[in-house]
């Protein structure tokens, strides 16, 4: 064969490997699913897009869009809640939750030493141990978004603090996301659990067994939970103007929860 012809054809397929390696390399791949923690010490989940999840809850709007009209679904009976209530007054209404002691005791004991200061803690800012002073007195929601959820129980309001300790995650596969009004600990990856929380203001199954549950917030909550969610915020989700806990009350299991006088809740 011409010498010439054989170099031509060698030279061609040369080319056309490069063409196949080239058209391969271009091709994208999935968009990677949003996070579920943010890279800071605590952190509530991040809002997965719409299309991750079947709950209607996300971090962006639906974009008008209406749901065909049919009746809503319903949870599957779950655990109840049957330890203290814990009353959260802040400066844009009252929250009341009632503590899952049998689901998550290690989780509700922090909560409730933190809040009353029954538990020694060490302040981020000073690096100081308290002791017999409150955790939760004073804070601020330093991450809100809407249609998702509030994180709160930070001293320095960064979404960096922590009570100086952590504790192991405490799972139960019959407690989930599956409605509004979860009460739950932030974290930072698995049993980093420490004294930030979030309070869901509708059902996000994507978050089951990653985020400990340790509440049930009442149906007024949950619209308090839409209320703060709808403050003007920055890039970072927090608060323009500050949300302050005022003051954390827990009431022992069985005894009533008498709520006090509250500002009354926005429309979301």
């Amino acid at each position: 064969m011409n010498p010439l012809r054989i170099a031509s054809l060698s030279v061609a397929v040369v080319v056309f490997s490069y063409a196949v390696m080239a058209q391969s390399s271009s091709q994208s791949v999935p968009d990677a699913p949003s996070p579920t923690q943010q890279p800071t010490t605590q952190a509530a989940p991040a809002a997965s897009s719409p299309g991750q999840q079947s709950a209607p809850a996300s971090e962006r709007a639906f974009g008008g869009q209406e749901a065909p009209n049919a009746p809503a679904p319903q949870a599957a009976p779950g655990p109840q809640p049957t330890g203290p209530t814990v009353i959260f007054d802040t400066t844009m209404g009252q929250m009341i939750c009632k503590l899952f002691d049998k689901q998550a005791p290690t989780a509700v004991a922090n909560f409730v030493g933190l809040a009353t200061g029954t538990k020694d803690w060490v302040d981020p800012a000073t690096k100081q141990t308290e002791h017999g002073k409150p955790y939760y007195d004073g804070t601020t929601f330093h991450r809100v978004i809407p249609e998702f959820m509030i994180q709160g129980g930070d001293r320095l309001g960064t979404g960096e603090g922590d009570p100086g300790y952590s504790f192991k995650d405490e799972f139960d596969p019959d407690l989930n996301f599956d409605v509004a009004g979860r009460l739950a600990m932030a974290n930072s990856g698995p049993n980093t659990n420490g004294s930030q929380f979030f309070i869901t203001e509708a059902p996000y199954p994507s978050l089951d067994q990653h985020y400990v549950i340790f509440g049930q917030c009442d149906e007024h909550s949950v619209l308090v939970v839409q209320s703060i969610a709808r403050v003007n915020r920055d890039g970072n989700d927090k608060p323009l103007e500050p949300v302050t806990l005022n003051k954390v009350t827990v009431v022992p299991a069985g005894q009533a929860a008498a709520s006090g006088p509250t500002a009354k809740p926005n429309n979301p």
